[in-house]
């Protein structure tokens, strides 16, 4: 059985609207050199990643569910920060029949080009509950600061 779906409408300005979203989907799907997934003959998954800047780091977020802490590997070479992974998947006794395979096993890869402003020697990750965190902190001079107006008098 095939769900098929129609739309029939016929008004101009809504026609406008849906070209433009089709636009948008199609240039948000060519690949950028800042914060997209590179291509790799050996990444099998890519994790979805959430990046995040503060006024004093860059936080990106990883949902790597089911990969051991141990299986993933954080590198950076000149301004980019890789990680990289393995999802192991479990051997289960098959005493049922099987209907589907969804998910994902196998190697990752994600890397990202990191600003000048990111102090690379303070660099961490922490993992949790699936989650990995890679945490960038921004070297001072890039930090904002505040500035005291001061009052003079004559």
């Amino acid at each position: 059985m095939f769900l098929t779906t129609r739309n029939f409408t016929t008004d101009p300005a809504t026609d406008l609207v849906n070209f433009g979203s089709r636009i948008n989907r199609l240039l948000n799907a060519l690949p950028s050199l800042d914060w997209q997934p590179r291509d790799s003959a050996t990444a099998a998954w890519v994790p979805a990643v959430d990046v995040f800047e503060e006024p004093e780091s860059i936080r990106i977020v990883a949902e790597v569910p089911g990969v051991s802490p141990e299986d993933v590997k954080i590198s950076l070479e000149g301004n980019v920060l890789t990680i990289q992974g393995t999802k192991q998947q479990v051997a289960e006794e098959r005493t049922q029949q099987v209907h589907r395979y969804e998910r994902a096993y196998g190697a990752f890869e994600r890397s990202f080009t990191l600003p000048s402003t990111v102090d690379a020697g303070a660099i961490k990750a922490t993992y949790e509950h699936g989650v990995l965190t890679v945490t960038l902190p921004k070297v001072e001079k890039a930090r904002p600061r505040q500035i005291a107006v001061e009052v003079t008098s004559k």
